[in-house]
């Protein structure tokens, strides 16, 4: 297989306060576990894009945009170096940069894997995007990275059925608000209950059966996520027979991270990609966009993408 992998350096710019667990570091911590595992070297690495405003629209409303492009601060000693968006989401003099190269990734990638030059690709990129709606930036997100990249595929591809799986311990409540009205999009996840952002409904509009996100038990293990995929995500899938897939992947269900008090491990994550890509090739023509959503604790954060990487990649 042919997996591009699309970051920059400008993503590591956006910070938060050095108490912040969405952190530059993440990005650090992915680099180094690939290359300790020896798979850097056969993955395609490309630099990632700025994206442009007009991007951002097809998305996100213009209030929400200057909503972070009017509150960037200057860099200067005698500036406050850090705006609030909520209590959890900070903007400091780069973030709009770093937000930019996180959506353009997004798109490049979904471009690349169009034009056939990729298989399937994975975005390692901050902020991240699943909880941003289209009327505001909100935990730790600033834009929707994966909704971006499906609209892309829609519009400008021209693609009529479009699956998004999330993964993350988190609702992607950003990107269920941006489509649960359009049934050529089909969302499946699982999220943890009662955490954050404290959504209880999930579903679709009545008539609409675009909606499949489970929300499962603090505590959960990869037994019942599996179930999960098995008996309710495949076959949404099926029924939906997407033409491209893009993954929302939050490894913050890992049972070492400290966000969640869910009990998933390497391998879950590599049997969820699995099934994922058996949709793909069947349907798809195996053509994958995953973007970095969650994941703080470091050595599980690494680990866990470079098992998600290998299944990718088809690299035993």
């Amino acid at each position: 297989m042919s997996t591009g992998f699309f970051t920059h350096s400008d993503c590591s710019r956006h910070e938060m306060g050095s108490w912040h667990p969405e952190a530059p570091a993440r990005l650090q911590a992915i680099d180094d576990q690939l290359i300790a595992s020896r798979i850097s070297c056969l993955l395609q690495h490309h630099e990632a894009p700025l994206a442009t405003i007009a991007m951002l629209s097809s998305v996100h409303t213009a209030e929400a945009i200057a909503r972070v492009t009017d509150h960037v601060p200057l860099d200067r000693p005698d500036v406050e170096p850090y705006f609030a968006i909520d209590p959890d989401t900070f903007l400091n003099a780069h973030s709009m940069t770093a937000a930019l190269r996180a959506a353009g990734a997004a798109v490049a990638a979904t471009d690349a894997v169009m034009a056939g030059e990729l298989d399937n690709a994975f975005c390692s990129i901050r902020p991240p995007g699943h909880h941003a709606t289209p009327t505001a930036p909100m935990g730790f997100c600033l834009f929707n990275n994966v909704a971006i990249a499906a609209r892309r595929a829609i519009e400008f591809h021209g693609l009529q059925r479009i699956a998004i799986v999330d993964f993350d311990v988190h609702h992607g409540n950003g990107t269920h608000d941006t489509f649960r009205d359009d049934p050529r999009v089909l969302m499946t996840s699982f999220f943890q209950e009662a955490l954050y952002p404290f959504v209880e409904e999930s579903g679709s509009k009545p008539g609409l059966h675009n909606m499949v996100n489970v929300g499962v038990p603090a505590f959960s293990g990869g037994d019942i996520v599996r179930q999960v995929v098995t008996d309710k995500w495949l076959p949404a899938l099926h029924a939906h027979q997407p033409q491209m897939i893009f993954i929302s992947a939050g490894f913050d269900a890992h049972r070492e991270d400290d966000l969640g008090q869910m009990g998933l491990l390497e391998e879950d994550y590599a049997w969820i990609t699995k099934q994922i890509m058996l949709v793909a090739q069947q349907y798809a023509q195996g053509r994958i966009v995953s973007c970095l959503e969650g994941g703080y604790n470091l050595s599980a954060l690494g680990r866990s993408v470079v098992a998600h990487l290998k299944v990718l990649a088809e690299i035993d």
